[in-house]
């Protein structure tokens, strides 16, 4: 099974996410062989770095001998790890980060998720595997925000409500979440369709559903198996300094 999922850069023209499983690498830079990740920008290393998949974390190496990469959490308060020139295998913990790699006058982003989570086992001493979970969601992301504000209608008593819309959504984050936009209320629910695998994997030919019908399957998931409870909503009423601390996505999370 996969554990990292990159996201390159918006530079990079018909590149479709990359999914990596435990032990997998990915070379990455302006000349990569074939399987890597080009990124096609003259301020780019030909081997620029090197993103290896572990079970629930990932690792990057700066193979560039002059630029220092930076690899932000963009749901943290300026969070952020220095990876220096030739230094391999840098541990990243974050769940949701974005290698930035100095390329000229430009900045280029490539965004790394580690959507996996892996828990402690029962204190019963039981052998074998464990289960693993069906769902892995963690209710002080701003993605489970996104989530309960689509499944609020629906859970305050009225089962065939329509969703809210965009607009409407972006508003109802407004108190816990004052920068919420359309364009990141997306994101997130871009994110958690493939969090929750309800969108093709990159592998698959055929394109992922419409927007609306993602949200109408997202939705539909979430109080099927109970994802989403009524006394979960508080997490919309939340005043802004009691925010959920989490924040996928990009510059305005």
């Amino acid at each position: 099974m996969y554990s990292i999922i990159v996201v390159p850069p918006p530079t990079t023209e018909d590149q479709p996410q990359l999914r990596l499983a435990p032990g997998e690498r990915l070379v990455f830079g302006r000349a990569v062989p074939e399987g890597g990740l080009p990124i096609r920008h003259e301020g780019v290393s030909r081997r620029a770095g090197e993103i290896t998949a572990h079970g629930t974390f990932w690792t990057l190496s700066n193979l560039s001998a002059r630029q220092t990469y930076v690899v932000e959490n963009p749901e943290g308060a300026g969070e952020h790890v220095k990876v220096a020139p030739g230094r391999l295998d840098a541990p990243v913990p974050f769940e949701f980060s974005r290698i930035v790699l100095p390329a000229g006058g430009d900045l280029l982003p490539v965004e790394v998720w580690a959507p996996r989570h892996d828990y402690l086992r029962g204190e019963d001493g039981t052998d074998g595997e464990p289960t693993a979970p069906a769902f892995s969601l963690d209710r002080t992301k701003r993605y489970f925000a996104v989530l309960a504000a689509l499944c609020e209608p629906r859970l305050r008593g009225a089962p065939h409500a329509p969703l809210p819309t965009m607009a409407e959504v972006v508003e109802r984050l407004g108190p816990a979440w004052p920068a919420a936009s359309r364009t990141s209320v997306q994101w997130n629910i871009d994110y958690l369709a493939v969090k929750l695998r309800l969108k093709p994997g990159p592998d698959r030919a055929e394109a992922g559903p419409r927007l609306n019908g993602k949200k109408e399957s997202l939705v539909s998931l979430a109080l099927r198996f109970d994802l989403v409870r009524e006394d979960d909503l508080v997490v919309l009423a939340a005043p802004p300094h009691a925010a959920p601390t989490a924040a996928p996505g990009r510059t305005d999370r």
